[in-house]
């Protein structure tokens, strides 16, 4: 099989795309699959992905960690949000993890909906991704999360990234792979720098939170890969 890489830019295009035999990367670098990459690394049993903030609270009081962020903030009386600094080893370990936020779980739940395969992709697990993406028989779809619907510089700079690893073993690519492979290309020196430039790096900025930036932009410091099981993302086997 001639297996095919495709980048959708927004989660307002998926339906654009036939993605009923092909493996989803839900990307949202800034910063809930980069905090769900690092929380399933360090031990978190599950992460629940939940549409609305109001959806949090059918999980109060049953043991799990309940984790909001509207517009880069946590929601007030939620254990945290989405800082990757909040799931630790020792916040995290061996709890499940209840999660709603402003654009990554909209596309986890856009992509449940027909893909064949749903997992998440950040800088943090970018080689262990690949190197599972390359040995599957499957077309893959690099699914942005963007901002509110709109494009955004990060995730497509990650997806360019997983493009520029896998081109050897696929053979047809979209415009939009191509576009991000080369915007990746251009900014993969000093991506922080690159960064600056990006809409959402100022909301952050605004926020006090460039740390967070910093540390959302860190190569291959996990190797879990989360994948969507049900309605919990747990770790790839």
């Amino acid at each position: 099989m001639s297996k095919k890489i495709e980048v959708c830019l927004t989660p307002a295009l998926i339906d654009l795309y036939d993605i009923e035999e092909s493996i989803v990367v839900v990307i949202d670098i800034l910063r809930a699959t980069t905090s769900i990459t690092y929380g399933i690394e360090n031990g978190a049993e599950a992460i629940i992905p939940v549409a609305n903030v109001e959806d949090c609270l059918n999980y109060a009081d049953k043991g799990y960690l309940l984790a909001a962020e509207r517009n880069g903030e946590v929601v007030a009386g939620y254990d945290f949000g989405n800082s990757p600094f909040s799931y630790t080893k020792e916040k995290v370990g061996g709890k499940t993890v209840v999660l709603t936020t402003t654009n990554g779980t909209k596309a986890l739940h856009l992509a449940q909906k027909r893909a064949h395969q749903v997992v998440i992709g950040s800088f943090l697990n970018l080689d262990s991704l690949c190197a599972y993406l390359k040995n599957q028989n499957k077309n893959v779809l690099l699914l942005c999360a963007g901002w509110k619907d709109q494009f955004n510089l990060e995730d497509t700079l990650f997806a360019g990234a997983v493009v520029n690893q896998l081109r050897q073993k696929f053979e047809h690519f979209d415009d939009s792979s191509v576009a991000a492979e080369d915007l990746y290309l251009l900014a993969k020196d000093d991506l922080r720098k690159y960064l600056h430039k990006s809409s959402h790096s100022h909301r952050l900025a605004q926020l006090n939170i460039e740390e967070d930036v910093v540390f959302c932009l860190q190569l291959n410091i996990c190797e879990a890969i989360p994948v969507l099981v049900g309605e919990r993302l747990v770790k790839l086997a």
